[in-house]
């Protein structure tokens, strides 16, 4: 099946969609790129220490973040984020502050030995965000942050054993870039553990653990970010969708393999990923008053 897009004619008589442009799939050629250059991205850096510093801003804003949703359970829950000056470690939340509290100076580094080597005044590391998050790390250098946490729909979602149909134009941005990791042994204490969550994950940007939660990584944080975001909702739109289709004897329409790719295409790239999160971290500056920068 052909996507509608590529057979409806535009008013410029261009025909030949596009999927380049973020998250709008369909637009000429001519027009994605006038909007591919509206985009910049995001912010480039000389200097790695300058980096860390704004980096670190967001990974304290991506927990605030976090908090807002509701995805913070008790203690368990993490995001980290490479160092791009010691690219070997990473800064992670400590063990047990609030997602909703958490500044920069609170964060702590962590190095591949699970060494805490820097960081704020409470240094508590959770070993199980060492274990999932530095064998994903090491296995993945394309990887800048990666976030796992208890969410309440994705850990429904997850008691199933199933990936997520691509019933929505949400969920084209999974479309055959997810995974399921069947395995549950408890919380993940060993390092065996870690590296089979990070073999089972592969290229992908997300994971379903299962009986567990959902994961997820970007080549930004706000990429990562988003995909939680995202996902959970997917995972609660599926599990509302199942609900009413099996009530009335049916099931899901789903959303045919080359209008699913092609979105794809558009909705799940990491460009995609990083501008869609942006009025998250636009909206928790606003409300937080930028506090969690200190």
């Amino acid at each position: 099946m052909t996507p509608p897009s590529a057979i409806e004619p535009h008013q410029n008589g261009d025909s030949k969609p596009s999927n380049a442009a973020p998250l709008e799939p369909g637009i000429t050629e001519a027009e994605a790129v006038v909007q591919k250059i509206k985009i910049s991205g995001p912010p480039k850096f000389d200097d790695p220490h300058k980096e860390r510093a704004y980096l670190k801003g967001r990974l304290a804003a991506a927990f605030r973040i976090f908090g807002k949703y509701g995805f913070d359970e008790g203690v368990a829950g993490h995001i980290t984020l490479r160092d791009p000056v010691d690219p070997t470690t990473f800064w992670v939340n400590p063990f047990g502050v609030s997602f909703s509290l958490i500044k920069a100076s609170d964060l702590i580094r962590v190095n591949e030995e699970g060494d805490v080597i820097d960081g704020g005044e409470c240094r508590l590391l959770n070993t199980a965000a060492y274990m999932i998050h530095s064998a994903i790390h090491q296995a993945r250098p394309d990887v800048i942050a990666a976030a796992h946490s208890h969410s309440i729909y994705g850990r429904s979602f997850c008691t199933l054993g199933r990936r997520l149909d691509t019933i929505t134009q949400d969920s084209c941005a999974f479309h055959n870039d997810h995974v399921i990791y069947t395995s549950f042994n408890g919380i993940v204490l060993a390092k065996e553990e870690g590296h089979n969550i990070a073999q089972c994950l592969g290229p992908h940007k997300a994971a379903l653990l299962q009986n567990h939660g959902l994961l997820t990584v970007g080549h930004t944080i706000e990429e990562a970010v988003f995909w939680f975001v995202s996902l959970d909702k997917c995972c609660h739109a599926q599990l509302l969708a199942d609900a009413a289709a099996g009530g009335r004897g049916g099931e899901t329409i789903k959303i045919e393999e080359e209008d699913a790719v092609f979105t794809s295409k558009t909705v799940g790239t990491h460009m995609a990923g990083w501008f869609s999160a942006k009025p998250l971290f636009d909206l928790i500056h606003k409300e937080s008053g930028g506090d969690y920068l200190e």
